[in-house]
């Protein structure tokens, strides 16, 4: 599905040049639940902005389904965000003037679709995340485990194929942290879609099939399948 090659990104701080990613090779196939693991810092979320076309690496490539991805112009890598990848911040990042159902249609309107097509989908998606009696709250509303939650069902509503969530519990005590993995990981079960989490807590290692450990921008050791266990 995906494939990164020799993935580097660096920063320029004054004169001084910071090496968040060095030299990162991977891939990502259809249907996997990864893990990207260990301490702040290590250049985890620098990876996922990458792979998610957030940002664009110093150096090296990413393939998806054989195509190179890397250098698309802005929109071109927006229209792919919005039709193939879905993105969950730690911070949630809904619209407080919304609802919850508005702030998960908002990628399909963006997309140009029609509300029929996205309105009956969004209350089911709302419904798989547990949210059925939330639909008309705003996010005040809300508690931190409910709006990480819708913001799960807007990543779902233009049917991606990979979701990259970036430290989705950050923010979250454990009842709520442990809610939002196990969603994540009933998803990538029942619907099949490729899930790319980030974390710093070790006991989210439960929920991957495959783990990469990163260090100072590098992985280390080569990634753990965790799938025959």
């Amino acid at each position: 599905m995906i494939s990164v090659e020799n993935l580097s990104k660096i920063y320029s701080l004054g004169r001084v040049k910071v090496r968040a990613l060095d030299d990162v090779s991977m891939d990502i196939s259809e249907g996997e639940m990864i893990g990207v693991m260990d301490k702040s810092g290590s250049g985890k979320s620098t990876l996922l902005r990458q792979l998610g076309l957030i940002d664009w690496p110093t150096t090296g490539k990413i393939m998806m389904d054989y195509q190179d991805i890397t250098n698309l112009p802005e929109n071109r890598r927006s229209r792919l965000r919005l039709s193939r990848l879905g993105y969950i911040f730690q911070e949630y990042a809904l619209l407080p003037e919304l609802t919850a159902q508005e702030n998960v249609c908002l990628p399909a309107m963006m997309l140009g679709k029609k509300r029929k097509q996205y309105h009956a989908h969004s209350l089911q998606l709302l419904e798989l995340v547990g949210l059925k009696d939330r639909i008309t709250h705003r996010p005040r509303e809300l508690s931190g485990g409910e709006q990480q939650r819708v913001a799960i069902a807007r990543s779902l509503v233009n049917n991606p194929e990979i979701i990259f969530a970036d430290e989705p519990c950050a923010n979250l005590d454990s009842v709520a942290s442990e809610v939002v993995m196990e969603t994540l990981a009933r998803l990538n079960k029942e619907l099949k879609v490729t899930v790319v989490f980030v974390s710093h807590d070790p006991d989210d290692k439960k929920y991957a099939k495959k783990l990469i450990f990163l260090k100072d921008g590098k992985i280390v050791p080569k990634y753990l399948n965790l799938s025959s266990k």
